[in-house]
Formats: structure tokens, sequence, C-alpha cells
């Protein structure tokens, strides 16, 4: 529209049904626009929200070892390690040491250095070893972005409960089965007639 007097535009917005907004106070002359503005502030909303909505948010687990663990203690640390990883999160591996342990840091690097090649399949080395007073940490990255591992939940879920579904409609199917299989059928009822000779002649 150019350079117009307020009053002009304010008649503008009332003939069009529309709300004058200033978009740029500072400017000489002010800057402004005939629009909705109730539905300016509805769509912005809807965008914040879609924002939030799609936002990945860091979360960093932590998991706790000694640099003597056994086996089996370690194959269970290991998979939480790994579903951690694979649901999008960085994990933070701890090793603490003890009295004469800390004399041998090696220990700490060489399981470090095992757990990160056990799990290189679902997640990196995304903080090298390093000692931190009596302990030695690390930092695990997930291989897969988090909102991949939120649709891969998704997809597993909706396949379980289509698969649930299924079997619960088979079971159904297979108790209307059996419970029509063994209905007795109804003799039928005789009446006088059916007590006479078939070959009278009435």
């Amino acid at each position: 529209m150019g350079v117009v007097p307020v009053q002009q535009a304010l008649q503008l917005a009332r003939e069009h049904d529309l709300d004058l907004v200033e978009v740029a106070p500072m400017a000489r002359p002010p800057v402004a626009k005939l629009m909705d503005y109730g539905k300016f502030k509805y769509e912005n909303a809807q965008k914040a929200r879609d924002a939030r909505r799609n936002q990945t948010n860091t979360v960093i687990k932590e998991m706790k070892l000694r640099p003597k663990i056994d086996d089996h203690d370690y194959e269970t640390k290991k998979g939480h390690v790994v579903r951690f990883l694979k649901a999008g999160d960085k994990v933070k591996i701890t090793i603490m040491f003890r009295g004469r342990e800390q004399s041998r840091p090696e220990l700490g690097v060489n399981l470090l250095g095992k757990l990160a090649e056990d799990v290189a399949e679902f997640g990196y080395v995304e903080s090298a070893p390093k000692l931190d007073g009596r302990n030695m940490l690390m930092v695990l990255g997930p291989t897969r972005k988090k909102t991949e591992a939120r649709a891969d939940v998704k997809a597993e879920r909706d396949a379980r409960m289509a698969a649930r579904k299924a079997n619960q409609d088979a079971e159904r199917e297979e108790e209307a089965r059996l419970r029509a299989a063994h209905v007795p059928h109804e003799k039928k009822k005789r009446g006088p007639a059916d007590n006479l000779d078939p070959d009278i002649d009435l």
C-alpha cells in the first residue's frame, strides 16, 4: 500500500475486517501489516508446539564398573549400555578404582576399550577414557538419532499390538468354531401323522 496516514490504514483494516499490526515500530515511517492477528498468534503457537515436540532432549545415562568385574556382571552392564544406546541416549561409563587399583590405570583402559568394541554396532567413543580423581570416565554416543530410535520403538509397539489383536481374533474364531461343532442337533418333534403307516390310503 505504500506510506499512508494512520487513519486511512485503520479504515482499510475495518473495511477488510482485519487488524492493523505494527511490525517494525523503530522504522521511519513505522511499518505495519493488515492481518488476522488472532489467526497469526494461533499459527505461531502451533509452530512452537511442533518445534518442542520434534526437538531431541539429550539424555546422558551412567553406568559404573569396577576394574575386576566378573564376566556375568560385565555382560549384564553391557546389556544396559546397549539398551541405552539403542534408545538414542549417550552413556557415561565410570570405572571406580579402590586402594591399590589406582596404581593400575591400564586395567580401566583395557576394560573400556573392550566395552567400546563390544557395543560398536550401537555406539561410538565420543570422549576417550580419562582419569578423574579415583575414577576413569568415557562417554559413548549413539550411532542413531533419538528421533529414529523413537520411530523404531513406536513401529515395534504397533507391530506387537497388531500381532496381539490378530491372535485374539484367531482365538475368538476358534472358540466360535468349537462351540458350533459341539451344539447338539434338535430332535424333530413327532406329531400324530408320524405314527401313521406310510402305505395307508386315506
